[in-house]
């Protein structure tokens, strides 16, 4: 793994590539779609760049991976951030031209199934951003989440530290993309609880590294994780999916981690809200209670075996939920757990 180094950022006015490297949803869904790159316009002031599978179902892997390079390579281009995330950007990877990222890095704002490009960018040296798509969050129905948009519009603008706060209201029942007039509508919110802590009264300050907890099984498996001196020290990001994965299944995950030696060398994890309603699974405010707190005690569970000394964050607005905060991957964060404040270096 290369030494890790931010990007310049992008200003006001600036081209920015926008690419579907995962799944090309803009192709089903344009107005949520058209509804994003309008709020990047007018809201930002950026101007989006599409590349030829940006709107395609179905894309080659290579192709994608061939419009991932030229966005890099682009010397116009000062940014690039994905359309939404999916299940096999695993297949894309090892199509990128990592000469051209490494002369070229550039800030990419992803999440989801985009761990698997930011965990790639990671093992070059370049700090990239775990958050942020153009459908789900730019295109979020009824207005933008003040909390997502000053925390994205600090990752992509400013260079200095941003406290993380936690959300007065969050949700995670989207509306439904296939039926335009929801754009039009709030998705349904609830009270904000805060944050909740574990572990000892300290201060880790470190680099980050992480993502979704599915995928990061995925790039274990696939044997693309750095080893584990190289993460040791790190923080770790972990959150699950819309694919509501079992506390059981999450436990696994960790603690096959565990045993690989991985979760022993992380001071501090920072655990995503679970998300735990999906249109194939819509459950009443009471089942989702309960997958949240099966989920905490699962990873409470893996975390008091294989790494007991870690200081613990749960339910931060770092995954599928809305709002969703920017976190750079890679790049400095700051765990206090004396003050209980958690910061970033954007």
């Amino acid at each position: 793994m290369q030494p890790l180094s931010y990007p310049p950022k992008p200003r006001p006015g600036d081209r920015v590539a926008v690419v579907s490297p995962s799944a090309g949803l803009p192709a089903i869904f344009p107005h949520v779609y058209e509804l994003g790159l309008r709020r990047m316009r007018e809201e930002f002031g950026l101007e989006p760049v599409e590349y030829p599978t940006t709107r395609v179902l179905g894309a080659d892997p290579r192709d994608r991976a061939r419009d991932l390079t030229a966005a890099f390579a682009d010397p116009s281009i000062t940014a690039v951030l994905a359309t939404v995330g999916g299940d096999d950007l695993i297949t894309v990877t090892p199509h990128l031209d990592d000469d051209v990222l490494r002369a070229n890095p550039k800030p990419y704002f992803g999440y989801s199934d985009n761990t698997n490009l930011l965990n790639h960018l990671h093992r070059l040296g370049i700090v990239a951003y775990h958050g942020g798509s153009v459908l789900v969050h730019l295109g979020r129905p009824g207005a933008a989440h003040p909390l997502t948009f000053d925390s994205l519009r600090a990752a992509l603008f400013t260079s200095g530290w941003y406290d993380l706060t936690p959300a007065p209201e969050w949700g995670d029942q989207p509306n439904d993309w296939r039926d335009p007039a929801t754009l039009g509508s709030e998705p349904p919110m609830f009270p904000g609880e805060g944050w909740h802590w574990q572990g000892p009264q300290r201060v880790v300050r470190g680099h980050t590294w992480g993502g979704n907890l599915e995928i990061l099984h995925w790039l274990l498996a696939a044997g693309r994780v750095a080893p584990n001196a190289e993460l040791a020290g790190s923080v770790l990001l972990v959150e699950t999916s819309e694919e509501l994965p079992s506390a059981t299944e999450v436990y696994r995950m960790l603690r096959n981690m565990g045993e690989r030696g991985l979760l022993a060398g992380f001071p501090a994890v920072l655990v995503g809200r679970a998300k735990a309603w999906d249109f194939a699974r819509p459950h009443t405010v009471e089942e989702r209670r309960a997958y949240a707190a099966e989920q905490r005690e699962a990873v409470t569970r893996a975390l008091a075996e294989y790494a007991p000394d870690a200081v613990a964050v749960f339910d931060l607005d770092i995954g599928h939920t809305d709002p969703q905060l920017i976190v750079p991957y890679g790049g400095e964060i700051e765990v206090d757990a004396v003050s209980r404040r958690i910061s970033v270096r954007y």
